[in-house]
């Protein structure tokens, strides 16, 4: 009986997220509630986490509604005239003591292993350094030439057709498919927070500190996110927008932009000493 109520659970709360619209699409679409969809194996799980507690609350709030129900109908003025004098219930007391603290470990368990899953990996193929400023995101590619670039909003006069108000850069992170790739993110001033919810990546960038996570990438496509912090009155404005390509797409576009972006170790040039004349 268990087995078939939790399916049954399990087959209602499918069926009314399958009546959700925006499920089908990388891109938030107006009126979504529900997830993105997953792309990333940190999201898969993100999604099966919510998905289980979701089983949960339902079962829950339908057993407390049932006693509810009961108590109006069995011990209600009328058909319980002589009310009881019980003080106490040891195993009554007992019960709502241990089973909440069983379903915590329950939930505890899952929730332990997917942050530890989601907080790194030790076999990166690669590291991207995401830099948050207020109020724009710039990159760094440590390990495919050392070059940055700024990732800016597209004003909505400069957008176009099928890009998104609010959501395209003017520089897009590319990154492979299927491979996993190290995640440092940190901030040059104030409090920032990098997330793309369909990668399952939602990390504070403190300035002074490097956060670390990882993602891997299993569809090509493009993603969008956003700073996730109150940042300031531009918060709303600095966008992340992540195209994921073959990685024979991914090595052409390196090479591209090891020539069109600047290197972090290239010496700065003093521009008030240039312009001295030569003794």
């Amino acid at each position: 009986m268990r087995a078939k109520a939790l399916t049954l659970l399990w087959a209602i709360s499918a069926a009314l997220m399958s009546l959700v619209p925006g499920t089908a699409s990388a891109a938030p679409e107006p009126w979504q509630m529900h997830f993105q969809p997953a792309v990333t194996p940190v999201m898969e799980q993100v999604t099966s986490f919510h998905h289980f507690l979701l089983i949960v609350i339902v079962a829950i709030t339908a057993f407390v509604m049932l006693l509810l129900l009961i108590v109006i109908v069995r011990f209600n003025e009328r058909a319980n005239p002589v009310p009881s004098k019980t003080s106490h219930n040891t195993l009554v007391e007992v019960v709502w003591t241990v089973v909440p603290v069983l379903i915590l470990v329950g939930i505890a368990i899952p929730s332990f292993k997917l942050m530890y899953f989601a907080d790194r990996t030790e076999d990166a193929e690669m590291t991207i350094k995401a830099i948050g400023h207020q109020w724009y995101w710039s990159y760094e590619y440590p390990d495919n030439g050392n070059f940055t670039f700024d990732a800016l909003l597209v004003p909505d006069e400069e957008l176009k057709p099928g890009q998104l108000r609010l959501l395209e850069t003017d520089n897009r992170v590319v990154i492979p498919v299927n491979t996993k790739i190290r995640l440092l993110i940190t901030a040059s001033d104030v409090i920032h927070s990098f997330a793309v919810p369909s990668f399952g990546v939602k990390l504070d960038a403190v300035p002074g500190k490097t956060n670390e996570t990882w993602t891997e990438v299993t569809q090509e496509g493009v993603y969008y996110g956003q700073c996730s912090e109150l940042c300031g009155d531009n918060h709303a404005y600095m966008p992340i927008t992540v195209e994921v390509v073959s990685k024979e797409k991914f090595a052409a576009w390196v090479a591209e932009a090891q020539q069109k972006f600047a290197r972090i170790d290239e010496p700065s040039v003093d521009l008030a000493a240039a312009a001295q004349p030569a003794n």
